[in-house]
């Protein structure tokens, strides 16, 4: 199937904001490397990262946002629902029976797209019988000016990545 090959979840995009530094740098870097790329989520993860912001103060969610609207008007992150294919794949693959439900919806689109996963969960990480990659520590570097501006901002959000 054509598309993007390159997956993200909810932690790998909230891992921008995550209270431990080399994941937030790691995770921030992945992205701006990204930035002028194609990258799927799900929407059920976008929904996910919605979740986790909305569990916060409204002032955290007003810093928080410009950046993430602006990030993703200017990214090509294709967001997509899961469609019968994927949920038969996620349903009818051995390897992800002991995955909680919404991950293993997501690496039914995975598998069904041939992609990978790219995550900052160590747990999901951990496995070597799936195409995952780790979101892996690097040097932070900066998105383009004015959406640096809007990140830096939105740092008001911190979450623990056990949140992601």
């Amino acid at each position: 199937m054509a598309g993007p090959v390159e997956v993200v979840d909810a932690a790998a995009f909230l891992g921008m904001h995550a209270t431990d530094e080399a994941t937030r740098r790691a995770c921030k870097t992945f992205f701006v490397q990204r930035l002028h790329g194609e990258v799927l989520m799900s929407l059920e993860h976008v929904g996910w990262c919605d979740d986790v912001v909305w569990g916060h103060p409204r002032s955290t969610q007003d810093a928080y946002y410009p950046f993430m609207d602006t990030l993703h008007t200017e990214m090509a992150i294709c967001r997509r629902g899961y469609d019968e294919t994927d949920i038969q794949t996620a349903l009818g693959t051995a390897e992800l029976t002991n995955l909680p439900m919404r991950e293993r919806l997501l690496m039914g689109m995975v598998l069904y797209r041939g992609a990978v996963l790219h995550t900052a969960s160590p747990r999901l990480a951990a496995r070597r019988d799936l195409p995952i990659a780790s979101v892996t520590p690097a040097g932070e570097q900066a998105f383009p000016e004015h959406l640096d501006q809007l990140y830096q901002a939105s740092l008001a959000l911190r979450i623990p990545i056990e949140l992601m």
